[in-house]
């Protein structure tokens, strides 16, 4: 399969977190994963009275800079992300497309006033991007708690999740790349 899936940088991002992403997307789900160049920060996305960045906005600046060869293009940002009927999102992507985006912002333990923890904010990171990556091959929400494509509306979703699929959503992850390569 010579189509990847493609991690780009918005903003600052830390070199573990990219490396996480990528690492996590080629062990689980067996697609070559590559970090593409970096974007600046959205301020074009800023919104003064949320101080927050509008994630469908990002979302739709993503579609326009998306490489043709990508099996699925990935913002990763530090940035507190909101739609505008949520308080704020961990991440949105395109169902059955190629784009989505996802923030660290709400996944560091600091964010809770807790203390810092690596392996919980990587594993909420890998999480994250599994999930948004799910949505834009053609998951929905899943309704088994402990599956990756479970719905998380708060970090105790994210946390109580793991880092894979349920046997119906990989089977189904399958059959949606399946069919994505047969018809490109």
């Amino acid at each position: 399969m010579s189509k990847c899936v493609f991690i780009c940088p918005i903003g600052f991002v830390e070199e573990d977190i990219l490396e996480r992403i990528t690492g996590c997307i080629k062990s689980r789900c067996g697609i070559v994963c590559k970090v593409s160049t970096g974007m600046e920060n959205p301020k074009y996305a800023y919104d003064e009275h949320r101080s927050q960045y509008n994630s469908k906005l990002i979302l739709k600046h993503l579609i326009k800079c998306c490489p043709h060869e990508a099996l699925g293009f990935m913002g990763v940002t530090h940035v507190d992300l909101f739609v505008p009927v949520l308080k704020f999102v961990f991440g949105l992507a395109q169902m059955e497309g190629q784009c989505s985006i996802i923030s660290t912002h709400r996944l560091r333990p600091q964010f809770y006033d807790q203390p810092s923890d690596p392996s919980l904010f990587l594993a909420r990171v890998e999480k994250t991007a599994l999930h948004e990556l799910g949505h834009c091959l053609g998951l929905t929400h899943c309704r088994d708690r402990r599956c990756v494509m479970y719905s998380s509306t708060r970090i105790e979703d994210t946390d109580s999740k793991q880092s894979d699929f349920c046997p119906t959503c990989i089977e189904l992850f399958q059959w949606y790349l399946d069919r994505y390569i047969r018809t490109t």
